[in-house]
């Protein structure tokens, strides 16, 4: 009975070391690693840590047969849907520059450069004016 908890325990001991070594000389694929970072900044600009912080603020109420729906006063307020547009519409920025990138690998096939580099382009101005008319609609909204 001893000796067979010994052994348990010893091989615990070498089973939590291996792993220990495992996870220390653990090398990330770049590209895991390059999403990763993307999508916490994007999450940090769109407003995510203000969402968990802050109470969730319902965009509508229900009012019998009707819905009074909330309109932020200042441009300090934030509800959570239009946080989750900010950071959809960053996507989509990152994904036209991420196609432009993409874009200088094809040099001697000009016509798929060509199209990849128009299609990042058109997705990073469609992003940036999609921003600016969320911040449009937020500066005009009632006090």
């Amino acid at each position: 009975m001893v000796s067979r908890i010994r052994r348990r325990f010893s091989s615990f001991a070498y089973f939590a070391r291996k792993t220990y070594w495992k996870m220390a000389t653990a090398k990330p694929s770049l590209t895991i690693l390059g999403f990763a970072v993307v999508g916490l900044s994007i999450f940090l600009l769109g407003g995510g840590v203000y969402d968990l912080i802050v109470p969730f603020v319902p965009i509508g109420f229900p009012l019998g047969r009707r819905v009074l729906f909330f309109y932020p006063r200042t441009i300090h307020e934030q509800a959570f849907l239009g946080s989750l547009l900010v950071m959809t519409v960053y996507g989509i920025g990152v994904a036209g520059f991420l196609l432009t990138y993409q874009s200088t690998k094809y040099a001697y096939r000009s016509r798929q450069a060509f199209t990849l580099l128009s299609i990042g382009l058109v997705l990073v101005f469609i992003a940036y004016l999609l921003i600016e008319y969320v911040l449009w609609l937020k500066m005009l909204s009632p006090l």
